[in-house]
């Protein structure tokens, strides 16, 4: 199996969705990060949502959301590198489908199960032409504030998330090491063939 970056995986869920935001930076792309924020945490507010009888219909809402902020194909990309290139279009379209499959399964359950209340503080928003950097912290139950970044960029009409660190660690970075490594003790086709393994005992579980 695939080994992830758990903490990040999990510190990202927790801090992304149960979040009180305040301060008064605001750009385009921290008001569209806010706007994403506020949209996951009214369909987990919903009552006509709540409950595990809705919990297909709110874990679809949820991953519709996700896909409106973040652009997981340029995470796709970035996280594969290298590698990208060497694809075949055919690939790169599976890769990027199983790799949305893993971040949204991974986001989705631990969206669904996570009841931590944290607060956020932006605290700056850098740009350079289509990228950008906003920048946060929060202030954890233990009195400690946490860094965290946000690196998007805007291919189109609005800003999307393609990357994000907590405390300096990317999560496209250790995506892109773990895929890496991989694929020099092995090859492309044990990397795709572990995520799917990933996705089928996942899957498995939940029924």
């Amino acid at each position: 199996m695939v080994k992830y970056h758990a903490r990040l995986i999990w510190t990202f869920v927790a801090l992304f969705t149960f979040c009180s935001v305040h301060g008064a930076w605001a750009g385009p792309p921290t008001d569209q990060l806010r706007e994403g924020i506020d949209r996951v945490i009214k369909i987990l507010q919903d009552p006509d949502l709540k409950g595990d009888k809705h919990v297909d219909r709110r874990r679809a809402a949820i991953a519709l959301a996700a896909r409106a902020i973040f652009d997981f194909s340029e995470m796709a990309q970035r996280s594969l590198a290298r590698h990208w290139e060497r694809r075949t279009p055919a690939e790169q379209e599976e890769f990027v489908r199983i790799f949305t499959a893993l971040i949204e399964r991974t986001y989705i359950s631990r969206v669904d199960q996570n009841d931590v209340a944290s607060r956020m503080t932006y605290r700056r928003e850098t740009i350079e032409a289509d990228h950008a950097v906003v920048q946060t912290t929060v202030s954890l139950d233990s009195g400690r504030e946490l860094a965290l970044d946000y690196r998007m960029h805007s291919p189109g009409d609005r800003w999307r998330i393609y990357d994000l660190s907590i405390e300096g660690s990317s999560m496209v970075s250790s995506y892109r090491a773990q895929f890496s490594r991989i694929i020099r003790a092995s090859s492309y086709e044990a990397l795709v063939a572990r995520i799917k393994a990933n996705q089928a005992q996942a899957e498995y579980s939940a029924r």
